[in-house]
């Protein structure tokens, strides 16, 4: 069974394109307003956090908690409990990524210091 045709098909065509994206992952991710309930970040791509016990990240503008990811070798040791934190999304739309199970994001900044230029030696963090 193929398309309707016809001069009077118009309403049948267009209802059936309207089933099929309803049926689309995607569309339904962008329309039905869904993602945006169930995303930390709000739809935001950055949120600023406080860090809990090294790994876990409470964000400061809705207080939910997540695990975030910290980059290169060491940069854990820059991190201390009770700084503030940049988060951001950890690439694949909100998937975790490879064998890091549930984890959806990856620390960017550590209190205004980006984590990059601390591993690399170009800015130093103040201890307190």
């Amino acid at each position: 069974m193929g398309k309707c045709h016809g001069l009077h098909t118009a309403r049948k065509l267009r209802g059936h394109q309207q089933d099929q994206k309803r049926h689309d992952k995607q569309y339904k991710k962008v329309h039905l307003g869904t993602f945006l309930k169930a995303n930390p970040s709000g739809g935001a791509s950055h949120a600023k956090g406080i860090v809990l016990k090294k790994v876990g990240v409470e964000l400061i503008k809705n207080g939910k908690k997540i695990t975030a990811f910290v980059p290169n070798d060491g940069c854990l040791n820059f991190i201390e409990e009770n700084n503030e934190v940049l988060v951001a999304g950890f690439r694949r739309k909100g998937h975790a990524v490879g064998d890091i199970p549930g984890v959806r994001f990856k620390v960017v900044k550590v209190a205004s210091f980006s984590l990059l230029a601390l591993y690399k030696g170009r800015e130093e963090r103040p201890r307190s």
